[in-house]
């Protein structure tokens, strides 16, 4: 048996229960892992409020990022996988719980100079930003990169995987603090949309052209300033909708004025053998930056909370107080734990 968060009746974070439920067993090309961090997801206060439901045949826990250990080996494995190595991976669900059965294509080395907790806050996150920048977005050297929300747990990874790529990162959010945290991570300009329109300060950055490419997880209230901020022939990659899914007005006709991409991307209900390419391109391209001495990338941790204290880690959330990722310590941790 296992301790794992359930939802019987979706709702509010009070609905979040811990209960014992039998430890899954890994199937063929699976990988079981004790699990020691997992990390939250905006697609986590989703499904808990019912509006973001698992793939069919995935887990119906929650969570899409862990790191851990791996405790069993299931049949027909290919890799070098041993009992007790330190692994995190992509999940589609399943990750609030002490156990949780992988594919092993979705599995990657935890970084030896990275504690449980740091690795926990790289998968989910970390593999969306790399996904929207080179396999939607194909950002090229020299661009300019507008992100939103630039102290999420995406935010804080793509300004990183941007100048990763020779890219500049410009960024928008909602206070001084987030943006002064962006800019230590390399953001090269800030605007806080609490004080108005990003609008101008991206084309006073640019000299009149606008961002090549933005991410954008806010949606609908964003629409006009975004077409406003976009270069012509710029892409603008929508995976998420925080600021509402309805749009009114000229949007079409102010794209095509751009001769603008509206692209947009989901991770989780991606193919199985799409999540095997992207953790593969991502283990290759980036994750040997985060063993650097100093490590040119670094995982964004905002606070840490215990297993049993989720309700209150998904208020959290919920609250923008977040800079960076929310980790949840499954087992005891050296870092402080609130």
């Amino acid at each position: 048996m296992m301790q794992a968060v359930c939802v019987d009746v979706p709702g509010r974070p009070e609905n979040l229960l811990l209960r014992s439920l039998p430890r899954p067993q890994p199937k063929d090309g699976e990988v079981l892992i004790k699990v020691h961090a997992a990390a939250l997801n905006r697609a986590d206060l989703l499904q808990r409020r019912g509006l973001y439901p698992p793939p069919p045949g995935e887990s119906d826990i929650m969570g899409l990022e862990v790191a851990g250990t791996v405790a069993t080996l299931g049949p027909g494995l290919r890799g070098n996988w041993s009992p007790d190595d330190r692994v995190m991976a992509l999940l589609s669900g399943g990750g609030y719980a002490e156990y949780v059965s992988v594919p092993e294509d979705l599995l990657m080395p935890v970084p030896s100079n990275l504690t449980f907790s740091q690795a926990a806050a790289i998968p989910e996150t970390w593999l969306t930003a790399f996904q929207l920048l080179l396999f939607i977005a194909q950002v090229k050297e020299g661009e300019v990169v507008l992100v939103h929300a630039a102290a999420s747990g995406v935010g804080t990874a793509a300004i990183q995987l941007v100048r990763l790529l020779g890219a500049v990162p410009i960024v928008t959010a909602g206070s001084r603090e987030k943006l002064g945290m962006a800019e230590a991570l390399g953001a090269a300009a800030g605007f806080n949309y609490k004080e108005g329109s990003f609008v101008q300060g991206v084309h006073d950055f640019t000299g009149g052209r606008g961002a090549n490419v933005i991410l954008d997880c806010i949606g609908g209230c964003n629409w006009e300033t975004n077409v406003s901020s976009l270069a012509v022939d710029g892409r603008w990659v929508l995976y998420g909708t925080m600021g509402g899914r309805c749009v009114e007005g000229d949007l079409l006709s102010r794209l095509l004025s751009k001769r603008g991409l509206l692209l947009s991307s989901l991770l989780r209900s991606r193919s199985l053998q799409y999540k095997a390419n992207l953790v593969k391109a991502f283990s290759r391209r980036v994750l040997p930056h985060f063993s650097e001495q100093p490590p040119t990338l670094r995982p964004v941790i905002d606070s840490t909370w215990r297993l049993e204290d989720i309700a209150e880690a998904h208020r959290h959330m919920e609250a923008n107080r977040n800079m960076g990722k929310i980790v949840i310590n499954v087992l005891p941790q050296t870092e402080e734990t609130h």
